[in-house]
């Protein structure tokens, strides 16, 4: 199946306003995908700016490099986990930068490639790998794990109610033969969560159990945890750190370091609250409806 890389970015008109872009600054988009908010911010920053595009997903980046072809003086396209920020920015002997953009999760482009398992919607391998270089597959943790580790997985990343029953339900049905396929995935969720009670979620059932396997491969809170922490030695004055989450589970993390940091100093907070996109948005990109936006700027 063609998968559409026209990717609609989202809040972007929100982030723009938030970096204060203008031509000259150098920018990061930790979490450059396939380069739609890369492109909104090189039209702002060019002539003159830098933007360095980093990404995990080595498929992504192929694409992003093909889309932002007229911009090519300007870009920086790097292979890598963003958890190492520090290591990346020195690699590029950049020791100050202008303002960074993180839009967690799965991107759009990764949850239509139906082959890479991410999504109940199609019947794929179980493998929820961003880097394909990477060793753990969502494979592994369902065949592998014991039952509370997978209960402790489904609870911890995905905040599901049935944690228990799907994990015992899998460890049930992996002894009968390998849990191989989201499809399989999907249907021993659909068993283990009671009727009564998955007839009417909001989101389908196989949901959380997703968004928890492919945190848990991925290591999604540790990287942005990591990379948090280096953020703040890299901006300059008056820079901004800009991070769209999708979950309660990273938007909680990113509150909790922007507060700490504004705290000790070093950060001011650009709201209270986080940024929430239009009712326009949300009818135009329906994936935008759980996206939460904060920004600091560093001080």
């Amino acid at each position: 199946m063609a998968v559409n890389i026209e990717h609609i970015p989202v809040m972007c008109r929100e982030a723009v306003e938030y970096l204060k872009l203008r031509p000259g600054l150098t920018i990061v988009d930790a979490t450059i995908g396939t380069a739609g908010h890369a492109m909104k911010i090189l039209e702002k920053i060019t002539p003159g700016g830098r933007l360095i595009g980093i990404d995990r997903d080595a498929e992504s980046l192929l694409i992003a490099g093909g889309r932002l072809k007229e911009f090519n003086q300007n870009v920086d396209l790097v292979h890598a986990d963003f958890r190492s920020i520090d290591k990346i920015l020195l690699g590029l002997n950049l020791k100050k930068i202008d303002g960074i953009l993180f839009d967690l999760g799965a991107s759009s482009y990764q949850l239509d490639s139906q082959e890479r398992g991410f999504s109940f919607r199609y019947n794929a391998p179980l493998d929820m790998r961003m880097d394909k270089t990477s060793y753990i597959l969502a494979y592994d943790l369902v065949n592998n794990l014991t039952e509370k580790e997978i209960s402790d997985i489904l609870w911890s990343f995905g905040q599901e109610r049935w944690h228990n029953r799907i994990a015992k339900y899998l460890v049930r049905e992996r002894a009968r033969h390998p849990i191989s396929t989201t499809n399989q995935l999907k249907e021993i969720v659909l068993r283990a969560i009671p009727y009564k009670f998955s007839g009417y979620q909001r989101i389908h059932p196989a949901t959380r159990t997703f968004q928890a396997l492919r945190i848990a491969v991925n290591r999604e809170l540790e990287a942005l945890s990591e990379a948090l922490e280096h953020i703040p030695e890299f901006l300059k004055k008056g820079a901004v750190v800009c991070v769209i989450s999708f979950h309660s589970l990273e938007d909680r993390l990113v509150k909790h370091n922007f507060r700490e940091n504004a705290q000790r100093g070093i950060y001011r907070l650009m709201s209270k609250k986080p940024t929430a996109p239009t009712d326009e948005e949300i009818e135009e990109n329906p994936r935008a409806r759980s996206a939460k936006m904060r920004a600091a700027v560093r001080i």
